[in-house]
């Protein structure tokens, strides 16, 4: 644990000019007290660490020191390429990982880049989770994000309805998806023409990783697995359709009220505007109620055709606002 922290001490020093007492002790999370035993330390490994005393003070390295640790190991590395996303890495147990290598990365750079790291950072973020949505971190997110990262299968337990199945998986991927984290992972004993399938990480209830490692079909593309998952996903809950006569602006806003897929579909089949602008089309829903919650949004951009019981409730909706707006 010490020797990590020095390490750290030194590359921080190494990609900066200086740094003072309090600015070391919040970067390795200790007391300034410990910064100065940590510096004493380094001094007699033959570190040329030197302190400047007085109110403007702080540590730096002298003599143009350079260390020989800025190697990057493979999980460092592996790590540094999710560091736009810093909330992922937490929840998947990789912060430190990715801050020795950015660390590795800092001390690396000409000291006229070393600001780079910083000014990225400063100008983009990357905010995964939807609005109003705030999912837990599920508890065993670190246990499978091991074993995806070192290809060994895992015995997991996870929840489906009402029942509890065990199933041994070989872990292939992670999709962080709208601040929810789902597992794409190929099923051993299944024969299928697919054998990978996806299960949210929030329904695992236990998860043993194995000691082995399985041998990993390189031909496996998990941004091209999850597009065509997603598809089929959103596809396979539209069940039920419904017939809608839409303005130009309703015709606009429809990708951003139901589900993107349905509205391109819909979007692509519609005939030609009528005599008022309007474009009439069969849109794929997951349910009457569903449809009723999405439509309601388009307000009188939107006018349901069919099936029947639906616009009556629309037509009742309107009838109530009617009365709420009256003079």
């Amino acid at each position: 644990m010490r020797a990590a922290r020095l390490i750290r001490m030194v590359l921080l020093l190494q990609s900066r000019p200086s740094m003072t007492g309090a600015e070391l002790a919040r970067e390795l999370e200790v007391s300034e007290r410990t910064v100065t035993r940590d510096a004493q330390a380094l001094s007699e490994a033959g570190v040329p660490v030197y302190a400047d005393r007085g109110r403007a003070g702080g540590y730096r390295l002298i003599g143009g020191y350079r260390t020989r640790l800025t190697g990057l190991a493979r999980g460092e590395a592996e790590a540094l390429f999710l560091s736009g996303v810093p909330g992922a890495l937490r929840e998947m147990g990789l912060e430190d990982t990715a801050s020795a290598a950015r660390l590795k990365v800092s001390a690396a750079l000409l000291p006229s880049l070393r600001d780079a790291p910083r000014t990225a950072a400063q100008r983009f973020h990357l905010d995964a989770p939807a609005w109003f949505s705030e999912p837990p971190t599920p508890e065993l997110l670190p246990a499978v994000a091991d074993a995806v990262w070192d290809d060994r299968p895992a015995l997991a337990r996870y929840r489906r309805g009402d029942t509890y199945v065990e199933r041994t998986l070989e872990p292939y991927g992670l999709v962080l998806k709208a601040g929810v984290w789902y597992l794409c992972a190929r099923v051993p004993e299944h024969t299928g023409p697919e054998p990978f399938r996806v299960y949210r990480v929030d329904r695992f209830t236990s998860v043993q990783v194995s000691g082995e490692r399985f041998p990993r079909d390189e031909a496996f593309d998990l941004p091209a697995f999850w597009e065509k998952r997603a598809e089929q996903f959103a596809r396979s809950i539209l069940r039920a359709e419904v017939v809608v006569r839409l303005s130009a602006e309703g015709v606009r806003r429809l990708p951003y009220t139901v589900d993107p897929v349905s509205a391109r579909d819909a979007l692509s089949s519609g005939g030609d505007p009528d005599e008022q602008g309007r474009v009439t089309v069969t849109l794929a829903v997951e349910s009457a109620e569903v449809a009723h919650t999405q439509l309601t949004a388009l307000g009188p951009e939107a006018e349901v055709l069919a099936p029947a019981d639906l616009r009556a409730r629309f037509a009742r909706d309107a009838r109530r606002l009617g009365a709420l707006y009256a003079p």
